[in-house]
């Protein structure tokens, strides 16, 4: 098979524009990981994309091409493909729209698809999607014209999370204690982003739980730590897999059914939940590669790439056993790294 691995900022996405050093960095990481996995799996011809300012030492065999600012040539590399394996940001649609080329041109998404995509990145009805399938999450308000915000974060209580509803991971996240900050992070928000939400900030332990899922069903991978600064600005700084902790299980088991409760999700996902002294809170669902994605593959004994790929094909694969606990970097370099206590020789 053919496999096309388009990521979004590294690989062209924003050619001729600016890109944040983080973006790249992350996007960078992911997309060379991936890459070499699948490369490693020896039975496929991969085909990446590059932006010309962050080059990717490629494999043997693995075929690089440098898009032209506006990602033009991006609609002829994906119909040259079998399938096309997407990295990018839920941020205002663009993870859907890219979905949306590659379903245009009639080829296999390894992922979900647009419809999948649509609802787990919608922050204005997961709420409603969660609550009927009894997966606890946090109070949220959306700021709707005619809404007033003071008193929507009255109602839910401080302090408050207030976000994008169609962002991804910490870009764009602001922390308010009270009034008064929660109208100065409004005066200071991104215009033009569309709704924003506002959410009760649920304390405890962050943390993401990344699966694979076949469209229906979803196994859990690991449970991971997230380092996240929550001062004024939320700041992701990587994390470290497999967690130990007593919710573990029932953060799998809420990670599972959110899954359940989005038909359509297939492939690599990743669910965030804030663990609590009592429970675990699904906070969001990422229908795409994540980070964390750096530290499972070096924490699991499998190539993780290629149990995705069966994932997406419809066969729900055995969990892969952990066999090393590992601390990632925001950028995915592995900053240290451990035999895993339960592994049995």
């Amino acid at each position: 098979m053919r496999i096309l691995v388009h990521e979004f900022a590294s690989g062209g996405g924003l050619a001729g524009e600016v890109v944040s050093a983080s973006l790249a960095r992350e996007g960078s990481a992911m997309r060379d990981a991936l890459v070499a996995d699948l490369a490693a799996i020896g039975r496929h011809e991969i085909l990446t994309t590059v932006d010309s300012r962050f080059p990717l030492s490629a494999p043997p065999g693995v075929e690089v091409v440098a898009l032209a600012p506006g990602a033009v040539g991006l609609d002829a590399l994906i119909a040259s493909a079998h399938a096309v394996w997407l990295i990018a940001p839920e941020t205002n649609g663009c993870l859907e729209r890219l979905a949306r080329r590659v379903e245009r041109n009639g080829r296999m998404l390894l992922g979900p698809g647009v419809s999948a995509i649509r609802m787990a990145s919608d922050k204005t009805s997961l709420p409603y999607r969660l609550a009927r399938h009894g997966i606890r999450h946090p109070e949220t308000r959306v700021l709707r014209p005619g809404v007033d915000p003071v008193i929507a974060a009255r109602e839910i209580g401080y302090p408050i999370i207030v976000k994008p509803a169609r962002g991804a991971g910490c870009e764009a996240v602001r922390l308010a204690r009270g009034a008064r900050e929660l109208r100065q992070v409004l005066a200071d928000y991104p215009s033009g982003g569309g709704l924003v939400v506002l959410q009760r900030y649920v304390r405890g332990v962050a943390a993401s739980v990344s699966l694979l899922a076949d469209g229906r069903r979803a196994v859990p991978l690991t449970l991971n730590a997230q380092h996240v600064r929550a001062s004024r600005r939320l700041s992701y700084g990587g994390g470290r897999t497999p967690l130990a902790h007593p919710l573990a299980r029932q953060a799998t088991e809420a990670a599972q059914q959110t899954c359940q409760a989005l038909p359509g999700l297939r492939g690599y996902i990743g669910v965030d939940v804030v663990l609590t002294d009592r429970e675990a809170v699904v906070i969001e669902v990422n229908p795409r590669l994540t980070t964390s994605y750096l530290g499972v593959r070096a924490a699991v004994a499998e190539n993780v790439a290629d149990l995705a790929l069966v994932a997406c094909l419809g066969m729900l694969p055995a969990p892969p056993r952990v066999c090393r606990r590992v601390r990632f970097s925001a950028g995915g370099r592995i900053l240290s790294a451990g035999t895993y206590p339960e592994v049995r020789r």
